[in-house]
């Protein structure tokens, strides 16, 4: 059952199949980066543009948030991160003969992949439905940036409430932007400032700032080179974040052991060529000593587990940190030793033979990292899952000491940073109290809106203006045909992009596409040439400066954007110097450093050093635990697994290689052996014949919730894979719309997209 797109548009369900991989990067990396530079951008632009991603005088790759150290490699990027940059700097343009040309009927029924390939949006352009126009051809039109802040300001001053506007940021604005924009929401009343980390590591924030007293990894590059055992849990750095994979070849080659606990295997911790020495090329590194199959969901019950049998190992915890620096260990350990065996095996899929080589290694590792990504953060049990991890590294004093601690490896490149400028729904009073004191405003106390709870208030009519800074909002959230009827029920949305995505294709009555500058265009304001800064996963900030012309002369920057439409709505009333920050974002980072605790000094400490500054973290610096009982907190969460009944699977979604979150720069998984095509599933051999699935069968993928409901994604070409048994996978967006809306992680609201029950029917069919 092979699909018919439209004119232009690939066919995605009938993909080349091969054996995966067994190494990632190498010459084929370099080979494919090559190939998609000079495609993206030919050969000179390509030259001028990469070398300067990650360098100190350059711009910070607009992928992945993986820190840079202070010696910098000539060509400090991965594949991955060329391509993001590649369909930034590209040559192709969207312009309005494009939208003349293109009904938004015709780019709602285009691939995600089509859309991002056609290139940089070059003005500002505004949609009215429901005008003379028939339905279904209506074309988005030029428009004014006057035209198009004075209708920001009409819709959100008509308002009843401010609470009835959304501001969403994705994780690629910088700190300066997001700082004007949460300022701009809270001047004008609203907390609901829902970003891209209510849908990956806001379970991890959760679970950290409960336990340890800070929402982020305690960890620098250093530490891990200094790591005795590494843990990789619920992450593919090979495809998700390749630079790490050079960190763990460092720290391989210092005598580190490594434990990776997935239920795909992944080439990257299989053998690492690292394509900048020669060696490396040639040979490659192994990098896993033990993989841990592990079945999808069963993560608590491990660590619960290893946390039992380091219990009952005599001289195996750290009496003296636990003592002196922890809270709630005796409950802890009670529930701990209650661990169960057998319960243990169900829920992992693991054999006694594999967790007891895992608790050899963690015996004799004096300083563990336990590193993670949305394979533990994104399920119903994600909180107590990682509190339990905290739990483990707590017993043996593994936060705190050099070559030791959390590390949750964030995704977007400065997602960190806007949590810290104040991009959040919750925001601590301490934070408003410092804001308002500094502007003269008083910000609202009561709570926002988060990602799903925007979603519903769209959908139920609380909500009626949504504006996005960057991002992909109906791409990456859940329950896909909701999600867009909602998007369509709102009076106005505002999309800040550079390139097109589905979310132009879904939209309220009234839209506008904002155009932006990249990470990699010059910005250039009546106070000069200008700089941003971003956070990285550890905790780094330092600046980012593009050094290519403009897309086009009609773009704006993020940071102009949000003061321009401050101006526009807030009017003369305001206080605040917006027109200063557009002309010079120095100014800005002067009010951040009154602000934000850590940014004292900012732009003198970037003048001294553009290679930036770590951020204070107290349990990392000091051994400081700033939670409610002033320790780090041990915590006994009943152990939760997802329970699949006979005939089903048990789903997650994820990425491609040629993927960068939502998007899509190619249609092929090389490590995984799928080449031009994205509907897939990937289902143990064994799985299958028990379904009766051959291997290049199509299916319908059914999601079965405990409400009765059921939601089905349909067109997936069978893929006979060694994944864990009882376990499936499947990309993501495609996928979205088997997670209903209310199936979220406990506590952190998270979308709950890595443990979906799921049956597979024959594609067409009613089953």
């Amino acid at each position: 059952m092979v699909s018919k797109p439209p004119a232009g548009d690939p066919v995605q369900d009938a993909p080349q199949v091969a054996p995966p991989q067994h190494a990632a990067a190498g010459l084929p990396a370099v080979a494919h980066t090559l190939r998609i530079a000079q495609a993206q951008m030919g050969v000179a632009r390509s030259a001028r543009t990469l070398l300067k991603v990650n360098q100190k005088d350059g711009f910070d790759c607009p992928g992945c948030a993986w820190p840079e150290g202070d010696k910098r490699h000539v060509a400090e990027f991965c594949e991955n991160g060329a391509k993001a940059v590649a369909e930034e700097a590209t040559l192709r343009r969207v312009t309005p003969d494009f939208f003349a040309e293109h009904s938004v009927a015709d780019l709602a029924n285009r691939s995600g992949y089509w859309l991002g390939q056609q290139g940089r949006i070059t003005q500002p352009m505004l949609l009215e439905r429901g005008g003379t126009e028939p339905e279904g051809s209506e074309r988005y039109e030029p428009v004014s940036w006057e035209r198009a802040f004075a209708i920001i300001a009409e819709e959100l001053t008509a308002l009843s409430s401010p609470d009835e506007a959304l501001f969403y940021t994705s994780g690629r604005t910088s700190n300066e932007a997001a700082f004007l924009l949460q300022l701009f929401a809270r001047e004008f009343g609203t907390n609901n400032l829902p970003d891209c980390s209510n849908m990956c590591h806001e379970s991890s924030g959760s679970a950290l700032n409960e336990t340890i007293g800070i929402g982020k990894g305690s960890v620098s590059l250093e530490d891990l080179h200094q790591a005795d055992l590494i843990v990789v849990a619920g992450q593919n750095p090979g495809t998700n974040h390749p630079r790490m994979l050079s960190a763990l070849e460092k720290a391989k080659a210092a005598g580190a052991k490594i434990i990776s606990v997935n239920p795909l295997p992944e080439a990257g911790l299989e053998k690492f060529k690292n394509p900048q020495t020669a060696t490396g090329m040639l040979r490659g590194a192994a990098l896993n000593d033990l993989f841990l199959q592990i079945r999808i969901g069963g993560d608590q019950a491990l660590f619960r587990l290893l946390n039992k049998l380091i219990l009952e190992t005599d001289g195996a915890v750290d009496t003296e940190f636990v003592g002196t620096y922890t809270h709630g260990y005796e409950e802890f350990a009670a529930a701990a030793r209650a661990a169960d065996w057998d319960e243990t095996l169900a829920a992992t899929g693991l054999d006694r033979a594999e967790i007891e080589r895992a608790l050899e290694m963690v015996l004799a590792s004096k300083r563990t990292i336990v590193c993670w990504a949305m394979g533990l953060t994104q399920h119903k049990h994600s909180v107590p899952t990682i509190r339990e991890v905290v739990n483990f590294l707590l017993l043996r004093g593994n936060i705190g000491r050099p070559g030791a601690g959390v590390c949750p490896v964030r995704g977007h490149s400065n997602v960190q940073g806007d949590r810290t400028m104040g991009i959040f729904e919750r925001p601590a009073p301490a934070f408003l109290d410092a804001l308002d004191k500094e502007f003269g405003i008083v910000s609202p106390r009561h709570h926002g809106f988060d990602v799903v709870r925007s979603i519903q208030a769209l959908r139920d009519g609380e909500a009626k203006v949504f504006f996005a800074m960057g991002g992909n909002f109906v791409g990456a959230t859940p329950d896909t045909e909701v999600t867009e009827a909602a998007m369509r029920r709102a009076r106005l949305t505002v999309h800040v992009s550079t390139k097109l995505n589905r979310s132009h294709a879904v939209t309220g009555t009234r839209a506008l596409i904002l155009p932006t500058l990249g990470r990699t265009d010059k910005d250039v304001q009546a106070g000069g040439k200008q700089f941003v800064t971003v956070e990285d996963s550890m905790g780094l900030v330092h600046t980012s400066r593009g050094n290519l012309p403009p897309a086009s002369p009609h773009l704006l920057s993020e940071p102009a954007i949000v003061a321009r439409m401050a101006r526009a709505v807030l009017g003369p009333g305001s206080a605040t110097p917006w027109e200063e920050f557009e002309k010079d974002y120095a100014t800005i980072r002067d009010r951040i450093a009154r602000v934000v605790p850590g940014f004292e000094n900012f732009n003198a400490r970037l003048a001294a050093d553009p290679g930036g500054f770590a951020l204070p973290h107290a349990p990392r610096d000091e051994r400081r635990f700033p939670t409610a009982t002033g320790k780090a907190n041990f915590t006994a969460a009943p152990v939760e697994y997802p329970k699949v009944p006979e005939g089903r699977l048990l789903l997650q979604t994820l990425r491609s290689h040629d993927q960068y979150n939502t998007t899509i720069y190619g249609l092929d998984d090389r490590y995984r052996g799928i080449k031009g095509g994205r509907r897939v599933v990937l289902v143990h051999p064994e799985d299958a014949a028990a379904l009766g699935l051959a291997d290049g069968a199509y299916a319908d993928l059914v999601s079965e919730w405990t409400d009765g409901s059921e939601r089905r994604a349909p067109g997936f070409r069978v893929v006979h894979y060694p994944t864990a048994r009882g376990c499936a996978a499947a990309y993501y967006p495609e996928t979205n719309v088997l997670v209903p809306l209310e199936s979220t992680a406990d506590i952190s609201n998270t979308p709950a997209s890595k443990s979906v029950i799921v049956r597979l029917v024959p594609a067409g069919t009613a089953g």
